[in-house]
């Protein structure tokens, strides 16, 4: 029972977070101390009053807050949060972004997701005062995720779509289209580095981490499946942290119901079957940057890897 208030308590911080409340104005509405705040989201026992009106205060619903069916997230902040904690759990996560896993970047990825997000803004949210604080916000939960993830090592099988890459190369780490052609010709550079990054993992195998290259269409949203014994959660999302990010638009769901784990379970099975992996997997990448590089600057590929490597001109 202790676990069931503690996972609602993790999913109070996240809707918190999402809604830009801080614990001092959350226990303002609700006529409690801060320190009240802290001990339910630590996971203290709560009344369902208490519940209903955190639900109202964070405007959504007792169900979400008790697990009961979907948990719905409107905003990006807050969703990242609760990946968070799923992950700081999860003993597998298997996951599907566009275009890759944040998990999986370089260290250098950060600050051109910061550049990109800040690039993305149309001028109406640039202006406002709480856009950079909320950017911010966001690439603190996700620079948490992976120190988590470096410490932990948790098993992760993350599938990447060929089209998507071919994409990320070509466009580079950009927020919008209408950049300068020096500045999208380092974009470029910088994506390259990326996949390299990838096709280096991919080529050495390190413990824990697997991907797969899957040449066919993925689905329209991205998902990861987190898994510990006895139980697995999925989560979907239309968030995106590749090259015109999107950390603004669409809502996020997380279940733990049998129906659709059952099924992403399936379907990851199917992907994992035929996708590309290992050296083969390397080679593929290797080659797309290649093709991407500006004539002048093409590498000389080590691994040659005929099976690997398509005719794809």
């Amino acid at each position: 029972m202790q676990d069931k208030y503690r996972e609602i308590g993790q999913r109070l911080k996240a809707y918190r977070l999402g809604a830009g409340l801080s614990a001092e104005e959350v226990a303002a509405r609700l006529g409690v101390s801060r320190a009240a705040v802290y001990r339910i989201e630590a996971g203290e026992v709560v009344k369902i009053e208490t519940l209903e009106r955190l639900a109202e205060v964070l405007s959504t619903s007792v169900a979400s807050l008790l697990d009961v069916g979907v948990e719905y997230y409107p905003n990006a902040l807050a969703y990242f949060e609760r990946m968070r904690q799923l992950e700081a759990e999860a003993e597998q996560v298997v996951a599907h972004f566009e275009p890759v896993s944040f998990l999986l970047t370089s260290d250098a990825y950060a600050r051109h997701l910061r550049r990109m997000l800040m690039e993305s803004l149309p001028p109406d949210l640039a202006e406002r005062p709480e856009t950079v604080p909320e950017i911010d916000a966001i690439l603190a939960v996700l620079d948490r995720r992976k120190a988590a993830f470096r410490r932990r090592r948790p098993g992760v099988v993350s599938f990447i779509m060929v089209s998507e890459i071919e994409r990320f190369l070509e466009l580079g780490l950009i927020g919008r289209l209408d950049l300068a052609a020096e500045t999208r010709a380092q974009r470029r550079a910088a994506a390259r580095e990326e996949v390299e990054n990838l096709a280096r993992l991919m080529a050495e195998e390190p413990m824990g981490i697997q991907i797969g290259i899957v040449d066919d269409a993925m689905p329209n949203v991205t998902f990861q499946l987190f898994r510990t014994p006895g139980r697995s959660v999925l989560a979907l999302s239309p968030f995106r942290l590749g090259e015109q990010p999107n950390v603004r638009i669409g809502v996020a769901s997380v279940t733990a119901a049998e129906e659709p784990v059952r099924i992403y379970t399936r379907l990851i099975e199917d992907l994992w079957r035929r996708a590309l992996k290992g050296m083969r997997g390397a080679a593929l990448l290797q080659d797309l940057v290649r093709r991407s590089a500006p004539q002048e600057n093409r590498p000389v590929l080590v691994e040659k890897d005929a099976g690997a490597r398509r005719a794809r001109q």
